[in-house]
């Protein structure tokens, strides 16, 4: 009897210690950074812990006598980027809790497949995924107008925002280069919102893609990689 509870009892008070551990740095950390931290976890890797906390991930050893901040880490035997496929997870939300009545609607084809992005209206890399996102079919894209580089950022923003109709200004604009030159005095509420949002979102730069299954991905990528991602989630 002894033989089959002991495994038990030792397992259950390894697992209290590593939680134990866990929460005192985080506990540690939080009063270190002056910031909440979101988790603390084994990276299962020389020891380090992983830090969550602000969007970012950094790495301490169990003392905390020293930080990993910014770098990246890789697995020594597979070469996989730990720090990225964690950052994804880390950073996925709820597809179906975004705000939608305040993104712009365009659907091409059946509409079935989707996809959301936060972009400023003066951003380059915004502008090429613009083109890009002409090219897919049977897809909904979700526009959250997200003004975050300058005064005329947000000028922009309304104007779109209170076209009659926001796609033709949108896609204009950052396809043909056709400015905005309509009135921005309508409700534009739901512009100030998605700053908010973004802030929460902890959304530093745009454009920002968010797929169906709530996996982040910041940047521009390539066309061929949303469709790769698109394809996996049917």
């Amino acid at each position: 009897m002894l033989k089959r509870i002991l495994p038990l009892v030792l397992a259950s008070l390894w697992v209290a210690t590593a939680h134990a551990d866990e929460a005192d740095i985080k506990k540690a950390m939080e009063a270190k950074l002056g910031t909440k931290v979101e988790s603390v976890t084994k990276s299962g890797y020389l020891g380090l812990y992983e830090v969550y906390a602000d969007g970012n991930i950094l790495y301490t050893d169990e003392k905390m006598t020293a930080f990993i901040a910014g770098g990246q880490l890789i697995d020594g035997k597979t070469l996989k980027n730990v720090t990225e496929e964690r950052t994804r997870k880390l950073t996925a939300i709820k597809f179906s809790e975004l705000p939608f009545d305040r993104a712009i609607k365009q659907v091409r084809g059946d509409g079935k497949r989707v996809l959301a992005t936060f972009e400023d209206p003066n951003c380059g890399y915004c502008k090429r995924l613009a083109k890009d996102l002409q090219k897919l079919d049977n897809v909904t894209v979700y526009t959250f107008l997200l003004p975050i580089l300058s005064e005329d950022s947000l000028k922009k923003s309304k104007q779109i925002w209170c076209s009659a109709d926001r796609a033709k200004a949108w896609n204009d604009w950052m396809i043909d280069g056709r400015a905005p030159a309509g009135k921005d005095d309508c409700d534009t509420s739901a512009v100030l919102k998605n700053q908010e949002f973004g802030r929460r979102l902890n959304i530093n730069g745009t454009p920002t893609i968010f797929f169906a299954d709530g996996e982040r991905i910041p940047g521009a990528i390539p066309l061929a990689k949303i469709e790769q991602k698109l394809g996996q989630l049917k």
